[in-house]
């Protein structure tokens, strides 16, 4: 056997299990999302239409444009809705399992929950706890290696933004704490 014909294979001991049972089907999907954005068009259209989509002296009104996006959009959300649902006598295939939703939620929580804590203690802390957080529980890396890139990125960030260019960040107590 030659040398290029050696395959070299890497077990991922945190990939998804392949007998993983199916959480929700591609065809299930396909018609939640078609619905929603078939009241997002409906919505949009209404609120368009309220606003006023025809044309007046000086041309159209404001709600013209988007009432007619809004109208392809429903359009466009009816015929994924139709397509999915005539389709739904095939065989149905698996959307996400249950190891790969868990993994989606092991990212998904965490960034939900850095949304919800910016607006009490502030961007950086929000972020050095974000970023300490992913290394240390899902990246396992040394407790120490993910404190010091943490400070490191968010005190980056905190002089590249709040004192080079001056822009203003969300900030709460520890930095009204420092003067910010």
């Amino acid at each position: 056997m030659s040398q290029t014909d050696l395959e070299i294979v890497v077990h991922d001991p945190t990939a998804p299990e392949d007998d993983s049972p199916s959480v929700v089907s591609a065809g299930t999907i396909e018609i939640i999302v078609s619905l929603l954005l078939l009241a997002l068009a409906a919505t949009l259209g209404y609120d368009n239409w309220r606003t006023g989509i025809s044309w007046d002296a000086t041309g159209p009104e404001p709600g013209y444009f988007p009432f007619y996006l809004a109208v392809v959009l429903g359009g466009a959300s009816l015929y994924g809705l139709i397509s999915a649902l005539l389709a739904r006598r095939a065989t149905a295939e698996t959307f996400v399992t249950r190891a790969q939703a868990r993994r989606v939620m092991a990212v998904f929580v965490p960034t939900l929950l850095f949304c919800l804590v910016t607006q009490f203690l502030g961007l950086y802390v929000a972020s050095f706890l974000l970023i300490g957080g992913f290394m240390r529980l899902i990246g396992k890396i040394a407790l120490w290696k993910s404190l010091l890139t943490a400070f490191l990125f968010t005190a980056i960030m905190f002089v590249t933004f709040d004192i080079a260019f001056d822009v203003i960040m969300p900030k709460g107590p520890l930095e009204a704490a420092f003067g910010y």
